[in-house]
């Protein structure tokens, strides 16, 4: 269960960083230019094709066995860190709690909780799609 968790921290490590740059380029440039929804939706496959393959390459870098609990506990750690390190972001720019939770009602906030679920499934979906 340790390789799990430490491939679960690594993996929503890589993919909040991708998060981060792509975001930046969404709020800064897409979204004037698409609406906020939009924008989200151009940015969703981007990130989920990025956790598909952090999701492969962090379980084989850590060890995670090809099980479905060992990979349902990677991809709730990565959710769960995930989410804490967005929370934090969001705080640390300015927004508060209630503000990024009602903003999960709005489409673009419905899209992005949509792709955040994808992600903490991915490590489980590489294990029934690919079988590692």
């Amino acid at each position: 269960m340790g390789a799990a968790l430490r491939a679960g921290a690594g993996y929503a490590a890589a993919v909040f960083a991708l998060g981060f740059m792509l975001g930046t380029l969404r709020v800064l440039v897409i979204a004037p230019r698409m609406g906020e929804f939009g924008a989200v939706l151009a940015e969703l496959p981007v990130m989920l094709a990025a956790s598909w393959v952090a999701a492969g390459a962090l379980a084989r870098r850590f060890g995670v066995p090809p099980r479905a609990g060992a990979r349902a506990a990677m991809g709730a750690a990565g959710l769960a860190l995930l989410l804490v390190a967005e929370i934090a972001l969001g705080l640390g720019l300015g927004s508060e709690l209630d503000a990024q939770v009602a903003a999960l009602a709005t489409p673009a906030g419905a899209a992005g909780l949509a792709g955040q679920i994808g992600f903490g499934l991915m490590p489980l979906a590489r294990l029934a799609v690919a079988g590692r």
